[in-house]
């Protein structure tokens, strides 16, 4: 049966499923359905309004008052309008005959007059602070606007400057004494609690004490912090019986971070101000609401949760009534039925590509989808209340763009794993059966680079290739830049012995490194020859490769063939089986998975090519590291097919060391990103149709983790950076919201479960063995992640140094070798520690942050473990672990070429 039957027969079977299931199967519709409607029910259950809050049907006591709108802060001097002050006053008004203002700076001075006819009574408030000069303006203006105004009530002297440590306690008296001196009204200043039991002497001064009591900051938890409040005013009320006690400040914030027990939100602001209010009213206290609007301003010096004090938001829309129930996210099921939907189109726009996936790979491919979809929901619900300036709103931006990848990655990832493991039916299945004796193959031009490689590793390969069992070919070994004869000598001399069939060219220093010596080879080529071979200088292959793999060109559609990499040299090491394990899973999975839709990656060893295609393609790329991706790439823009066996027809050696391991990557890494750069209009252009659907889905996506990586490399800077703003100013510097925190964790985990199924399913290998695959391509991120910048921004690949510490224990070379993922590894932990014992491990906030500074670490420790046993002695490292299994075949787990 040649190729093309038993593709024509696998579309066949595939066509039928397809008719008999149509493009909206019931079991996909029922399995992204059902899951939309157990998400609904979940979105539902979590966002539940709180109904057992105490009503409140009274009037509020008092509103702390700052009339400032969104873009207008006193830190830069952009004051309210008197328009918008009138307006915020009659809304006041509606809800209280009690305003407490802070300054009187600006137009904020005119607050009584404006207020004169609103039924509202001022508490006049003078700001104090380390200026002197402004002081005295401030005190002398507060006295001449209280004294203008009858509804002035009372003066605040100054508020939290002994908290602040702005003046001491006999600056602050003199001032209060100043005004007293001046006004016709009762006169104060605000402080915390424990300001006045500390300082008698303060109190002594008023003429009524204002007690601020705000137990968040304390971090009492809400369902206690009433009570809390009311014993810290029992307090101050039994050290100074005689005195008179306003409640100058008391709230609870809607938003901001976890202070101990205390969870900021806006069911727990309405349950602490409805109880307040109920026992104000009781006890006919006299007290502020901390505060009537947000005022976000705040936040750049007292954190995010100082932004969202007020019962209005800064728009001026009640948060929540006095009575009835209150919902945290009353629009939730906007976004709800917004990732609903979302998740509904991506399950089944990808599902009808597979109809063959079995029913609880349908269900698992669903739950994903689903989960990542509204985790971007409920990241997007949470930053629609949040108050941003414009460069906050730019970094946020910046963030939901990385969750949007993020959430791209998740889906191809998981439709990946769920079409290898579920999936029942092989499209584009190769078997290589030798071709029967007296059959007409196409003859065959084997070209084999070489440069500086050790003589008797090629003779090796030279005999396996003249042991073949095929009639019609040829081989030319091409050496370019090796500079010591003695070195290409010896294999000149083994060409001539194995005859005429085998020629050798030297070409001393040359230019395009390999691909300019396969494009000499390709100009020297036998003119009878069809089909271009391509292997490397370490590989022994099997005598049938030829016989199994060049009958795929009966085919005229194709282009090339490709059988898997393999490897001889696992001697046993932890070192060489964890790299042997690695290179496993792109072949064993990866690669039968793009075979489906005609989306291999030619990798430049055990490759056949169409001699004709490989000309109108006008040969190898001489400017990509890569030049065998590329050519895979080009061949698919030029309509051409690629056949893929799955069977190992070859053996090479894998790299000695960690260091060459990285550097490998490195290389495939910086082609990769060089590939995408040349074929950007036919990968991402919609209308270029040079590629196929299927064909762009698996260059894009099996290239994003490498963008990942680079990403990964930005946010790790960030996050050190951040890390070390937590440790030194943990005001300014907040910690993100959950949301934010909780995706890298989880991509993590998804990325190792994943990996792990992926292996369970279609490699041949142990737990073990899978973990250590795992562990090897961890270590390879960082190096990843900077061949990625450098392949999208420059043109050259840099010199990678090696360091030379041959004879140094093991331990120092590995982490020589490691050096920089040490260093990044220790500043990664460091910052975690001083994150957590700075904040005292005390909110869910601090432990997530660690959480996320650990799971960054990850590549950095796989990176130094596995450099350093790369660097124990081959004797040593056998003694730890059993021989490799037999027979056993080796891939490259990551889709690119070239080695």
């Amino acid at each position: 049966m040649t190729y093309q039957s038993q593709i024509h027969r696998q579309e066949a079977l595939i066509s039928t499923r397809k008719a008999r299931r149509g493009w909206a199967s019931p079991s996909s519709w029922g399995a992204a359905l059902g899951v939309g409607v157990v998400a609904f029910g979940l979105w539902a259950a979590t966002n539940r309004p709180a109904t057992n809050i105490p009503p409140y049907t009274g009037e509020i006591g008092g509103f702390a008052f700052s009339p400032f709108h969104k873009g207008e802060s006193p830190q830069t001097g952009v004051y309210p309008s008197i328009g918008q002050i009138k307006s915020d006053l009659r809304l006041a008004a509606e809800h209280t005959h009690n305003i407490r203002t802070y300054t009187v700076e600006g137009d904020l001075g005119q607050i009584p007059a404006l207020a004169r006819g609103m039924g509202l009574n001022v508490t006049l408030g003078a700001w104090l602070d380390t200026h002197q000069e402004a002081n005295a303006k401030e005190l002398a203006k507060v006295v001449k606007v209280a004294n203008a105004n009858s509804d002035v009530k009372q003066v605040m002297v100054g508020n939290e400057v002994i908290l602040r440590g702005d003046l001491t306690v006999p600056q602050l008296v003199a001032d209060i004494r100043q005004v007293e001196k001046q006004v016709h009204v009762p006169v104060s200043t605000a402080e915390p609690w424990h300001v006045w039991l500390k300082h008698p002497e303060l109190a002594n001064s008023v003429d009524f004490i204002t007690v601020h009591l705000l137990p968040y900051w304390e971090g009492v938890p809400e369902n206690i912090a009433v009570q809390d409040a009311m014993h810290r005013f029992q307090e101050v009320h039994e050290r100074f019986p005689n005195k008179k006690i306003v409640i100058g400040e008391i709230g609870w914030p809607s938003d901001g971070i976890d202070i101990g027990a205390a969870r900021a939100s806006t069911i727990n602001q309405a349950r602490f101000l409805r109880d307040f209010f109920n026992l104000a009213q009781k006890e006919h206290l006299n007290y502020f609401v901390m505060e009537a609007f947000d005022q976000p301003w705040k936040t750049s010096f007292e954190g995010r949760a100082a932004g969202y004090w007020g019962m209005f938001t800064l728009g001026r829309h009640a948060k929540w009534s006095l009575t009835g129930p209150v919902w945290n996210h009353p629009e939730w099921i906007w976004y709800a039925l917004g990732a609903a939907l979302a998740s509904l189109l991506a399950t089944m726009a990808l599902l009808s590509r597979r109809p063959d996936i079995r029913w609880p790979g349908k269900l698992l491919f669903a739950v994903l989808v689903e989960g990542f979809t509204s985790t971007l929901a409920m990241l997007l619900m949470n930053m629609g209340q949040t108050y941003l300036s414009y460069s906050a709103a730019a970094v946020w931006a910046g963030l939901a763009a990385g969750q949007g990848m993020l959430l791209f990655l998740l889906i191809a990832d998981s439709f990946d794993l769920v079409e290898t493991i579920f999936g029942r039916v092989s499209r584009r299945h190769y078997e290589p059966i030798p071709a029967p004796a007296g059959a007409r193959l196409p003859k065959v031009s084997l070209h084999l680079p070489i440069c500086n490689e050790p003589p008797h590793m090629v003779k090796q390969t030279l005999d396996a290739l003249a042991a073949l069992d095929y009639e019609r070919f040829e081989v030319l070994v091409i050496d370019n830049n090796t500079v010591d004869p003695r070195v290409w000598e010896p294999v000149a001399e083994h060409c001539a012995r194995l005859g005429p069939k085998f020629r050798f060219f030297t070409l001393g220093k040359y230019k395009g490194y390999k691909a300019g010596a396969l494009n000499f080879a390709l100009r020297e080529t036998a003119p009878d020859a069809e089909v271009i071979g391509v292997i490397d200088s370490d590989y022994l292959v099997e005598p049938d490769w030829l016989r199994c793999m060049a009958p795929a060109f009966d085919d005229p559609a194709v282009g090339f063939t490709q059988s898997p990499q393999d490897y001889r040299d696992n001697d046993g090491s932890i070192f060489k089986r964890m790299m042997f394990w690695e290179y496993a899973g792109f072949f064993h999975a990866g690669m039968v998975t793009r075979n489906e839709r005609n989306a291999i990656i030619q990798h430049g060893t055990m490759t056949l090519i169409r001699k004709e295609a490989l000309l109108n393609e006008n040969g190898w790329a001489e400017w990509c590291i890569t030049e065998d991706s590329q050519l895979g790439l080009r061949l698919f823009r030029a309509g051409y097919e690629a056949v893929y066996s799955k069977k190992s027809f070859g053996k090479g050696v894998m790299p000695d060391d960690y260091n060459a391991f990285r550097k490998q990557r490195y290389r495939w890494a910086y082609g990769a990103m060089r590939i995408v750069r040349a074929n950007a209009g036919a990968l991402f252009n919609p209308f270029n149709k040079e590629l196929t659907a299927g064909q762009r889905w698996h260059f894009i996506t099996g290239w994003l983790p490498w963008f990942g990586d680079a990403l990964g490399l930005v946010f790790l800077a960030m996050g050190l950076a951040w890390s070390l703003g937590l440790i030194l100013d943990p005001v300014r510097f907040e910690f993100p919201i959950a949301l934010f925190m909780l995706p890298s964790i989880g991509l993590f985990l998804f990325k190792i479960a994943q990996i792990l199924a992926l292996y369970k399913n279609r490699v041949p290998c142990g737990f073990m063995d899978r973990l250590g695959a795992a562990v090897a391509g961890l270590a390879l991120s960082h190096a990843i992640g900077k061949a990625v910048w450098k392949g999208l921004f420059t043109n050259r690949l840099p010199f990678l140094r090696t360091p030379k510490m041959e004879n140094a224990p093991a331990l120092v070379q590995g982490l020589v070798m490691a050096r920089e993922e040490l260093v990044i590894l220790l500043l990664t932990w460091g910052a975690a520690l001083g994150v957590g014992f700075g904040h005292h491990w005390a909110t869910l906030e601090t432990k997530l942050w660690v959480a996320v500074l650990f799971t960054q670490s990850m590549p950095y420790l796989a990176s130094v473990g596995v450099s350093i046993l790369a660097a124990m002695p081959a004797k040593v490292r056998r003694t730890i672990v059993a021989p490799a299994p037999q027979k056993a075949r080796a891939v490259a787990f990551h889709p690119a070429a070239g080695d």
